[in-house]
């Protein structure tokens, strides 16, 4: 009985309940693309930076596991230094900058010899690498989002450059500039981090040693290690935006819930007189109210659910270099809070419709 009053309630009441069903539909679309977004760009980064070949990533005291977030602080012609240490075989000086603007895309001054004999060759789509300083090679994914082809014009750090190459993607940044020129709109001579290549993989504990004895103060991590360093020196500011993130998705939902079931209670104050005189009970009427509205939830949050990955898969086809994460614990996440948000904006209104006297319900108009 409880069902096929709950049902009849929402199909009397389409756009009542088209409107509850959005508003939860919303409330699990926002959480699940922004935390995706989030999660994406920090392991897509992450992954990169580990694909960019170099065994160890050396960088200065107290640097952001983000390379992009530091200074140029780290003078050059420390690379000769870090590349006598026993079973260091090559050393690159990378200088890294985030643009921003559509999405942050990470810029890497590199100088190519040093950069290639540390990462091995580029895979190469179309072009050859840059031989002017205002030449720079892109990866595939860039040139997709942007429509680059070789020779083409584009504004790097707000700089004009000319496409020279277009690489495939994953190997550290999208885009490649001279190092001489990143240094010139940066700091001279100087660069944010080493990438060490060493001679034998299973001596790079070792050798992390040595250069920790060589460089006291520096920050010499190993690069599998990255993604997690990544993910763990991030954990207070994630935390914050995921926060914030669900609590203006529940925000919605409670707001909403409450308004759609307030007025249901409103316009049925009759039908609960009549539940009433019938023998109901208040906690018969507090169920149905809760019932109904967590129907609505889960109807939501499937809709949501199926709708998220349609978003992530439609923004992916139109941006090519973003990255969306959507992992099966923020999936559960995102259902629980949904129904938390349906419950708790048909609490009061439950309680009001339980409250009210059988006899002045039967009398409203």
């Amino acid at each position: 009985m409880n069902t096929q009053i709950i049902l009849a309630g929402l199909k009397a009441r389409p756009v009542r309940t088209g409107v509850g069903i959005l508003a939860v539909t919303l409330e699990v679309v926002l959480i699940l693309l922004l935390v995706g977004l989030t999660n994406g760009a920090i392991t897509d980064s992450g992954k990169r930076i580990q694909s960019a070949g170099g065994d160890i990533i050396f960088m200065d005291a107290g640097a952001s596991m983000i390379l992009g977030m530091n200074a140029a602080t780290l003078p050059v012609v420390l690379g000769d230094k870090i590349a006598k240490v026993e079973g260091v075989q090559a050393v690159a000086p990378v200088l890294a900058q985030i643009e921003a603007g559509g999405g942050f895309t990470m810029i890497w001054g590199i100088d190519p010899p040093s950069f290639e004999e540390m990462s091995g060759k580029f895979e190469w789509i179309d072009g050859k690498m840059f031989t002017a300083p205002d030449e720079v090679v892109v990866d595939d994914r860039q040139a997709g989002d942007q429509m680059l082809s070789v020779g083409s014009p584009v504004k790097i750090l707000r700089q004009p450059f000319k496409v020279s190459g277009i690489v495939r993607s994953g190997k550290g940044a999208r885009a490649f500039i001279p190092l001489s020129r990143a240094q010139d709109m940066t700091r001279p001579d100087f660069c944010t981090t080493f990438f060490i290549k060493v001679q034998d993989k299973t001596q790079v504990k070792a050798v992390i040693d040595r250069l920790k004895m060589e460089f006291e103060g520096k920050q010499i991590i190993d690069s599998e290690d990255w993604l997690s360093l990544m993910f763990a020196s991030n954990a207070p500011l994630l935390g914050i935006v995921f926060r914030v993130i669900v609590f203006i998705g529940v925000a919605i939902g409670v707001l909403v819930i409450f308004l759609s079931m307030y007025t249901t209670v409103t316009e049925r104050t009759r039908e609960i007189g009549i539940l009433r005189s019938m023998g109901a009970s208040k906690g018969f009427i507090v169920g149905m109210v809760l019932q109904e509205s967590l129907m609505l939830c889960i109807i939501g949050s499937v809709v949501g659910i199926g709708m998220s990955y349609l978003v992530m898969w439609a923004l992916k086809a139109m941006f090519p270099t973003l990255s969306i994460i959507i992992t099966s614990d923020w999936v559960v996440r995102a259902a629980i809070f949904a129904l938390l948000s349906g419950i708790v904006g048909s609490l009061y209104p439950a309680i009001k419709a339980a409250s009210q006297d059988p006899i002045e319900a039967l009398a409203y108009e």
